[in-house]
């Protein structure tokens, strides 16, 4: 009966898929097209939030939940770093690869799309050596005890060792979804999921002849997973049947487009780096005033609240590809009419988002840990920081509506007000001065994303951002 009611619905997205393949994103129905974008970044957004789902269900019945929960929390913050660089770099590549696909420039596209690969592995190899030999002292600085350094310090290693598949399936989704073509981009995710949740139950509990590994196989299934995607996505980069065509002395350095990469890549990477160092900041405001059991709930909350978070991102994430494509097309005021369809569709789903996380964040914590003290701290942190989700939605349009525009250091320098001269100083506030210890961090979370919002909107009305050159 299942599989009957499955295989519509399955059938239906295959046809999407296929006919998003041929779609042109400058012309027709702008619902269409928000439609054959986002449905495939949207499922693609929620393959990526599975991953750390994924690492958190298993770890979260281990024995000593309370150490590594903590440490997947603490490493999945510090990856936040590697997030940022990798979103960054794919932002100037979708805004240069749409830019050049809107002005009918396939070739200079997959040139593009390839420079900025060879800037995210050069730049990734320094962080990974330094995340791996520097493994104890980074968790340590970070708050986490001794205790739960000693357990779980392999996990962050592993991870550390395999960033560059994070890197590279982040970019590479960016170089599809620029090209229109974002069915790649969330089968690559699918695979890589797949994978990981087919090998982590294998690895942290053991198997027949593979030995249980605890937290270590969690890292071990995350990064052969993504390294599997990674593989998937190169395979279609150079053999596949899409718009872009990737050839072999593409990878050549071509310093002139390194530099329109970089010129575009550096404000994009700085803006999520803000936000992300504010993030570890507050895991370490929560860690260092509450201990291990209120780190721990903090971090399964946001987990949860990200794989909610990154779907919208995947909707919104179609704005950045029509605003490029038609900016590109001179096509001005249906560039316009793309953002205000799509910040209306975030909206919706974020404020249905926000209802569920609130009203049933027990249930929601309860799946993932068992231990009383995290659940009771998870909850308040989950029912605070779901309060701004539809504000969160609206700030995720425009900061990638500025982004596909190519104007990329607005959302800098709106991410540099919101974060450090807001939102660290107001948790500060509230956890010493007021005494709230880490419930000020939770209220601290949306009312500087709220803020945020409310600059986007300012700066938007200002419409700089439809006369960037790129």
């Amino acid at each position: 009966m299942s599989d009957k009611l499955l295989q519509p619905m399955f059938k239906r997205l295959n046809r999407i898929l296929q006919y998003a393949e041929s779609f042109d994103f400058t012309k027709g129905s702008i619902k269409k097209g928000i439609l054959i974008l986002s449905i495939p970044m949207v499922l693609e957004m929620v393959m990526e939030s599975v991953f750390a789902l994924v690492d958190l269900y298993f770890v979260g019945h281990l024995k000593e939940s309370n150490y590594a929960i903590q440490v997947v929390g603490l490493t999945e913050s510090l990856f936040a770093i590697i997030y940022s660089i990798a979103i960054g770099i794919s932002i100037a590549a979708t805004a240069i690869v749409s830019r050049r696909i809107g002005e009918k420039e396939t070739q200079q596209a997959a040139k593009s799309g390839v420079q900025a690969i060879i800037i995210a592995i050069s730049i990734n190899v320094f962080i990974s050596l330094g995340g791996f030999i520097f493994a104890k002292e980074i968790l340590l600085l970070m708050g986490a005890s001794p205790a739960s350094v000693l357990y779980g310090i392999n996990y962050t290693r592993i991870m550390m060792a395999g960033s560059i598949f994070v890197m590279l399936i982040f970019l590479i989704n960016g170089i599809f979804r620029g090209a229109g073509n974002a069915i790649i981009a969330m089968k690559s995710l699918w695979i890589a999921n797949i994978s990981n949740i087919i090998l982590c139950p294998v690895l942290i509990n053991g198997f027949w002849f593979i030995p249980a590994m605890g937290v270590t196989g969690a890292a071990a299934a995350t990064t052969i997973g993504r390294g599997i995607g990674v593989l998937y996505q190169c395979y279609f980069l150079f053999y596949g049947q899409g718009i872009l065509k990737i050839k072999w002395n593409y990878f050549l350095p071509n310093y002139k487009l390194i530099q329109s990469v970089i010129k575009l890549a550096a404000p994009g990477v700085l803006q999520y780096v803000i936000a992300s160092c504010s993030w570890i900041f507050l895991a370490n405001l929560v860690a260092t005033t509450g201990g291990d059991y209120a780190s721990s709930g903090y971090q399964t909350a946001i987990r949860i609240m990200m794989f909610f978070i990154l779907p919208a991102w995947g909707l919104s994430n179609a704005a950045a590809t029509l605003v490029g494509q038609n900016l590109g097309a001179d096509e001005i005021e249906r560039a316009e009419k793309a953002v205000y369809k799509t910040a209306k569709y975030n909206m919706i789903f974020m404020g249905s988002i926000m209802l569920v996380c609130f009203f049933s964040a027990h249930f929601l914590i309860s799946f993932f840990t068992n231990d009383p003290f995290i659940i009771a701290i998870a909850v308040n942190a989950l029912q605070i920081m779901s309060v701004g989700f539809i504000f969160y939605g609206i700030g995720m349009v425009l900061n990638n509506t500025f982004n596909g525009a190519g104007d990329t250091w607005t959302p800098t320098w709106i991410n540099i007000l919101g974060f450090w001269v807001f939102q660290v100083p107001f948790a500060n506030l509230l956890v010493h001065y007021y005494e709230m210890g880490p419930r000020g961090v939770f209220i601290a979370i949306p009312t500087a994303e709220t803020l945020i919002t409310i600059l986007s909107v300012i700066v938007y009305k200002r419409g700089q951002w439809k006369r960037v050159l790129v």
